[in-house]
């Protein structure tokens, strides 16, 4: 599996467990998922480059819970995660091999990945403090509203009866509106179907392993550098997640299909600056804050480029990523097979 594939699995696993809530009861599980990732602009052009078929159409996986051990599959490529042994293994089945991981050593990655993340998020907020004292502006402070809305709405999703449930989570500037002063707004966009612990399980079992990990921000072993790297770009986006997963814990349902949309939001002053004509807009500016932070780089091609901006999309709003994750089936059938190294395998060191 790739770097790229890999950090979309990741990303993807992160937008269920945002919304769904953790439970006591395990139970064995097997389920096949598809998950999707996009991102906008240059790095959106990065991603699809890369990642190939996968970028395009999605990714399918087939994961199995048993006890303390989940086994997740996709094209030639798996990931086993024991939780008792503290292990992860990598499966190769193209040439049926495997390679080892203790937790011990994912957590001395994530632990540098964490700190190059905050070393990059440092130097971003000192340019914005910088900027903002050239402009005599104290560095701005932020609220945060979470909202659940059910909308009535009922569709029949892979054979399962689910509800509609929508979660926004906003950060704006103390004191200011959205429209006022900017800022970034996550919505999951959730169908959700009762009486469906066993698709909840995987959840909880990711939160068992991120708990392992002593890791808030990673959901799965993979790609830590990689979603490191994705928070120190997005710095609020850790804590919009956190703040999802929160309200997550009160909605009554598991996700079936959930859509997750991360959209930067520029204040009055950055929309009408990016109106102007590029030799005009080239001109410094302070451009503090979320807004400017994020739609700085997401929004200034917008007005060449409709496909940056849904004509849906309110005045000044650029979706920033996609994340989109869908389960396809679902059975309690799970043998010890199902989540264990295959015979035949030989480890590579």
């Amino acid at each position: 599996m790739t770097r790229m594939t890999r950090t979309r699995c990741t990303l993807a696993t992160m937008a269920c467990i945002a919304v769904a809530s953790a439970v006591a009861i395990r139970a064995d599980v097997k389920t096949e998922q598809k998950a999707q990732v996009k991102f906008a602009g240059a790095l959106g052009r990065m991603f699809n480059m890369l990642g190939g078929k996968a970028a395009k159409e999605g990714v399918v996986t087939k994961v199995a819970i048993k006890g303390d051990r989940m086994l997740s599959a996709s094209g030639d490529n798996g990931q086993l995660v024991d939780l008792a042994e503290e292990k992860v293994y990598e499966l190769n089945f193209a040439n049926s091999s495997y390679r080892v991981t203790t937790f011990d050593e994912l957590r001395r990655r994530m632990r540098e990945a964490e700190e190059k993340a905050r070393e990059a998020q440092a130097k971003a907020e000192k340019r914005d403090e910088k900027a903002a004292d050239q402009g005599g502006e104290k560095a701005p402070e932020y609220d945060v509203d979470v909202a659940t809305k059910f909308t009535g709405a009922t569709r029949t999703i892979s054979g399962f009866d689910t509800r509609q449930a929508i979660t926004t989570v906003t950060v704006r500037p103390k004191g200011k509106t959205l429209e006022q002063g900017g800022g970034m707004v996550l919505t999951s966009d959730s169908w959700l179907a009762p009486n469906m612990d066993s698709i909840k399980e995987i959840s909880e079992f990711q939160l068992r392993f991120m708990k392992k990990l002593d890791s808030a921000m990673v959901a799965g072993a993979a790609s830590a550098d990689q979603m490191a790297a994705a928070m120190a770009m997005y710095p609020m986006l850790k804590q919009a997640l956190s703040k999802m997963h929160t309200e997550g814990e009160k909605v009554e349902g598991a996700p079936v299909l959930t859509t997750m949309t991360f959209d930067a939001v520029q204040t009055p002053e950055q929309q009408a600056q990016a109106r102007q004509p590029e030799q005009e807009s080239n001109t410094p500016t302070s451009g503090g804050g979320i807004g400017g932070m994020l739609a700085r780089k997401m929004m200034k091609k917008k007005a060449d480029d409709p496909a940056a901006a849904p004509g849906n999309a309110p005045p000044g709003h650029t979706t920033v990523m996609t994340m989109v994750n869908e389960t396809l089936s679902v059975s309690k059938d799970v043998a010890a097979a199902d989540v264990a190294v295959p015979d035949g395998f030989k480890e590579k060191k």
